[in-house]
């Protein structure tokens, strides 16, 4: 039941990893946990809680050991934003709106969501967002006026600032990001990685001051193509994946693997299956190994670093986290599901 109250989504961190197994998965259950008529593009596990924010202005939090659910709504006066990117620090939770108006709310005092950041544009459209440590955080938007939109903060999420593009590379025409899954950015350290529907990585190694890029072989020719999801298991390995959500059965230069730390890309499975995906991460404990792909097209699993793949379910999600090795939790149209990989 929604329970319209404010309240803290954030309960500090308690790890809930158990030791690695490195077995190859053979199926997956999927225990829906939470059902409603809301889209949800952005789930964090925080600790016992996996936090949320969706369409028609919702956002709330599912406790992970009870299953409870607490649920509000934000209006900014007669506007109902959609959130599809949210982040959190070791004590705030942060959420982002697409289009315009473009809102950034944090917690604030007695649990209500405060507003941080305001951008107010036409062609405004933001995409994903995370946070290197507690003080330094990045958000990824559309290109406007030939970069993209890149905010960051310094001071914990309190305040953001916009870029410049002079400070930027040059941005292609329609370049921006797809947001289906808040995985457009990976950091690791002071590394960040940016996946953009040109199929281009914008590469940062000191957390967002200065950037190059990178280019990958996914394909791009069309909007509707590009890079939907990249994730690293280490700063040298990792992955992006995509395709075209509206020729979701393509399956070729829809996915590529790095080693050099995205310096340069590797087709993998190509002309295979898995075809268009929204998302894609390493399985904990794998040593890379392991990677789950997900999308309105199912749920692909790789026990060989990509090379070969296998359907595990032909249930449909739009984005994943893993609380361990063998447990994620998965989120799509008007549901949050716990996937047990057996």
């Amino acid at each position: 039941m929604r329970i319209l109250l404010p309240f803290l989504i954030v309960i500090l961190f308690i790890s809930c990893s158990e030791k690695p197994k490195n077995e190859h998965f053979t199926s997956v259950e999927v225990e829906i946990v939470y059902e409603d008529s809301v889209s949800i593009r952005a789930i964090e596990i925080m600790g016992n809680s996996l936090g949320y924010a969706g369409s028609n202005g919702v956002f709330g939090s599912v406790h992970i050991p009870t299953g409870k659910v607490r649920e509000s709504i934000e209006k900014y006066h007669t506007t109902i934003p959609e959130f599809r990117s949210i982040a959190h620090t070791s004590t705030d939770f942060f959420m982002l709106s697409v289009a315009n108006p473009a809102l950034l709310y944090k917690t604030g005092e007695n649990g209500r969501m405060q507003l941080v950041y305001k951008e107010e544009d036409e062609s405004v459209f933001y995409d994903a967002m995370t946070f290197w440590n507690d003080a330094e955080g990045i958000a990824v938007g559309d290109s406007m006026n030939g970069c993209l939109s890149l905010l960051i903060t310094r001071d914990g999420g309190n305040t953001w600032k916009k870029m410049p593009c002079s400070r930027l590379p040059e941005g292609l025409e329609g370049e921006g990001a797809f947001a289906a899954s808040n995985t457009n950015i990976k950091v690791l350290g002071n590394k960040t990685w940016i996946a953009t529907n040109k199929s281009r990585i914008y590469f940062s190694g000191d957390k967002g001051k200065t950037w190059q890029i990178y280019n990958t072989p996914l394909k791009s020719d069309v909007e509707t193509q590009g890079i939907f999801s990249i994730d690293f298991y280490d700063e040298n390995l990792g992955v992006v994946i995509g395709g075209d959500f509206k020729e979701p059965d393509t399956n070729t230069a829809n996915k590529a693997i790095t080693t050099d730390g995205g310096k340069t890309w590797e087709l993998m499975a190509n002309g295979q299956n898995p075809q268009y995906k929204s998302c894609i991460q390493f399985v904990p404990g794998s040593d890379g190994n392991g990677l789950v792909a997900i999308g309105f097209t199912g749920i692909s699993y790789s026990s060989d670093r990509g090379v070969t793949w296998k359907q595990l379910s032909d249930e449909s999600f739009y984005t994943i986290r893993f609380l361990n090795d063998s447990i994620a939790y998965a989120a799509g149209k008007n549901r949050i599901a716990k996937l047990s990989f057996n």
